[in-house]
């Protein structure tokens, strides 16, 4: 029996467009200034010696790592110092009333007749816990964050490694096999199957389910019966 729904973001219950054309340009535009202008906190201190020992740099001056950074949003790198500090960018443009984090129209709807079913709702997704926060509690369908019992990133470990979702059900205190983890990504279906999790895979129009996948493909969440998986 499924207790607990593991979601990713991008592409599972949010468009990448919103996550590809909003807020990595944004928080490309604003990193220059932003990090100029709170060099001085602890919090991001800590994270820009992440980003040097990351890149195995001894020493680096402030240009140095903001020019690394920039080419790690170029290269859209999973790194979770980058996506700490994406995160405290976003939070501006957020607060502002800048934009709003899109969710496909089904998704509010579909998470809360899971958890009125009695299903734990968690988030494992490559940008930080905190940006997670802020996407869900400033999404266009208002604040999400009430469905949710709690948040992973990388910090637990990268999202192609079984060992990540195996330490990911050790946290929420739940077997592996009474998880379902959704992801528009296959490799990292791949990992959480390993660990034992059952698993979907949401293929979003204008995607289509390959002819040979290999998990349960969906098109959206209103697809889903947790309890038939």
């Amino acid at each position: 029996m499924i207790t607990t729904i593991l979601t990713d973001i991008e592409g599972t219950t949010s468009s990448i467009d919103f996550v590809k054309d909003v807020l990595f340009p944004f928080a490309r535009e604003r990193l220059p200034a932003y990090i100029e202008t709170h060099e001085d906190t602890a919090e991001v201190q800590h994270w820009l010696h992440e980003a040097a020992r990351e890149e195995g740099l001894v020493s680096a001056s402030r240009q140095e790592l903001i020019d690394l950074l920039l080419e790690w949003i170029d290269a859209d790198r999973k790194s979770t110092s980058l996506k700490a500090l994406q995160g405290m960018i976003w939070q501006d443009g957020y607060a502002n009333g800048e934009f709003r984090a899109h969710v496909y129209p089904e998704v509010p709807a579909r998470l809360r007749a899971w958890q009125a079913a009695g299903k734990h709702l968690y988030v494992y997704s490559s940008g930080s816990v905190e940006a997670q926060k802020l996407f869900f509690g400033h999404s266009e369908a208002g604040d999400l964050t009430p469905l949710f019992d709690g948040y992973f990133d990388t910090q637990t470990g990268p999202k192609r490694e079984a060992a990540s979702y195996t330490r990911i059900a050790e946290a929420i205190g739940e077997p592996p096999t009474s998880i379902l983890f959704l992801s528009d990504i296959a490799a990292e279906l791949d990992a959480a199957r390993t660990a034992g999790m059952r698993t979907i895979l949401l293929a979003r129009a204008p995607a289509r389910c390959p002819t040979d996948a290999s998990h349960r493909c969906v098109a959206d969440f209103d697809a889903i019966d947790p309890d038939a998986t």
